[in-house]
């Protein structure tokens, strides 16, 4: 069983998300990429993914999650924040994961032990 939490911001950010773009679900997988070695992979997605593991939290939400990466994203937490940073307002999801050893300077990959 995969063990993800999502708190409420990032549940309610999804949810806009899948309005918007007439989602049926929210898809987390992992790709090999970056300096560090993996990059997450979130995606509103239109069809449901063959063998993905299926999550269902707040209000129905259905989360799919792609079953090659599951041992990267256990345990990890999903969040929404919105940052003033030099005057630029960012939203974005953030990623904490106990599984991770170190992330790339950017932020945007990370690396397992």
């Amino acid at each position: 069983m995969t063990n993800i939490t999502f708190t409420d911001a990032a549940c309610a950010y999804i949810q806009k998300m899948l309005a918007k773009e007439s989602g049926i679900g929210f898809r987390l997988t992992v790709k090999k990429t970056g300096c560090s070695g993996y990059s997450y992979l979130p995606a509103v997605i239109h069809t449901v993914p063959e063998n993905d593991i299926v999550l269902t939290i707040a209000n129905d939400l259905k989360i799919y999650i792609d079953p090659t990466w599951q041992h990267l994203l256990q345990g990890i937490q999903v969040d929404y924040v919105e940052e003033e940073k030099s005057g630029l307002k960012q939203k974005r999801l953030v990623f904490t994961n106990p599984n991770e050893a170190s992330r790339c300077g950017c932020g945007e990959s990370f690396h397992i032990e």
